[in-house]
């Protein structure tokens, strides 16, 4: 089959197309043929080594995929042609730029069915962080004031979404010229952050969905006993005791693998509540491409490779 494949830290260059032995799926685990894999900014991380998740090359970066199941177990959850998407091993080694993956069958879900592959493979990481901070961490509901930084990001944009399905009023930072994005998928009220301190213009927020390392300026917005929910800093205790501290809460939020979350999501998809916006999609021969329109840190939604 083939595979994107890296020998060593570096640029976009450093990938290459090579051809691989496919995987051989281990008990409980599916094959499946991949259709598309997302970009995410921290397959750009790894690749280069500024985030050396997987230890020294060689190896295929890569964790969002979407595609048909080729090899199942008898009675397992999936069947042979099933469409499935998911987000396996994360941190570890998943190798999902490439034409197959060999996955725990329950790291995945049925693909939402009103979206196409390259749709769903924008969606796993990016929605799961979005889900597990929102959902699982801020029990986000009800007329609840969210604030979500990086709103127009990978994200972000699913963030808003979720946010919106939960029933809350979301408030969202971007550059002006995505404001009209950000309202026409359900934000209640758009801030340029380049012109306006979001901290002098909001206040009373039950949640702050910080992907931008804000650290304490979150206690400006917050209400006492708030959330601020960090993607970025997720290990930092002396962030979480200053948080605690104020009497707000903390959640700091590493993504993990999670069928059931998938499902949930998978489902506000096909009620027509989530629609992941694919910024480019690219051949996976042109993957160096893709990472340097995602290093540019100016993308609107996602970066998709496809391997058809």
């Amino acid at each position: 089959m083939r595979a994107i494949v890296q020998k060593e830290f570096g640029g976009p260059e450093v990938m290459q197309v090579a051809e691989v032995e496919r995987p051989v799926p281990a008990g409980g685990e599916l094959l499946v043929r991949v259709k598309a894999a997302g970009v995410n900014p921290v397959d750009v991380a790894v690749r280069a080594g500024a985030f050396p998740l997987l230890g020294e090359p060689p190896f295929t970066v890569g964790w969002d995929v979407s595609g048909v199941v080729e090899e199942a177990p008898a009675g397992g959850r999936f069947r042979v042609g099933d469409e499935v998407y998911g987000m396996p091993f994360f941190p570890r080694a998943a190798g999902a730029y490439a034409e197959y993956v060999a996955v725990p069958s329950r790291q995945l879900a049925r693909k939402p069915v009103t979206l196409d592959h390259t749709q769903a493979a924008a969606l796993p990481l990016a929605a799961l962080t979005a889900w597990q901070g929102l959902v699982d961490a801020a029990e986000v509901g009800e007329g609840d004031r969210v604030l979500i930084h990086r709103a127009a990001g990978g994200v972000g944009h699913l963030a808003v979404q979720i946010a919106k399905a939960r029933g809350a009023y979301v408030i969202a930072l971007a550059s002006e010229p995505k404001h009209a994005f950000l309202k026409e998928i359900g934000a209640d009220e758009v801030i340029d952050y380049r012109t306006t301190d979001y901290t002098e213009a909001v206040q009373d927020v039950d949640v702050v969905f910080d992907s931008s390392s804000e650290n304490t300026r979150a206690l400006k917005v917050l209400k006492p006993g708030g959330t601020l929910v960090s993607i970025m800093e997720h290990w930092d205790r002396e962030l979480a005791a200053a948080i605690e501290a104020a009497g707000r809460r903390f959640a700091g939020i590493f993504v993990e693998p999670d069928y059931a979350s998938l499902e949930a999501i998978a489902a506000l998809a096909d009620e027509g509540l989530i629609r992941p916006h694919v910024a480019q999609a690219f051949p996976l021969a042109e993957v160096g491409k893709a990472h340097e329109l995602v290093a540019s840190g100016t993308v609107q939604g996602k970066v998709v490779l496809t391997t058809d």
